[in-house]
């Protein structure tokens, strides 16, 4: 049985902080320019690549939910 999980409606409006998309862009500009990230810079920004994924997934889903 499936079981329904609700998503706040503000959880759909977030937003990252400009701060934060300049520090993932700063990370995936060096890493695409050849340039090696540490591990706790490469953790950083594969762990905000996924949180914004899953942000993404949860809009979309919202859209696409009868309320």
């Amino acid at each position: 049985m499936a079981e329904t999980i609700e998503i706040p409606i503000e959880l759909t409006h977030f937003q990252f902080s400009e701060g934060v998309r300049d520090r993932l862009n700063w990370l995936l500009d060096r890493q695409d320019a050849g340039e090696m990230l540490t591990q706790s810079e490469r953790s950083e920004a594969e762990g905000l690549v996924e949180l914004m994924e899953f942000i993404s997934l949860i809009r979309l889903r919202a859209q696409y939910t009868p309320q």
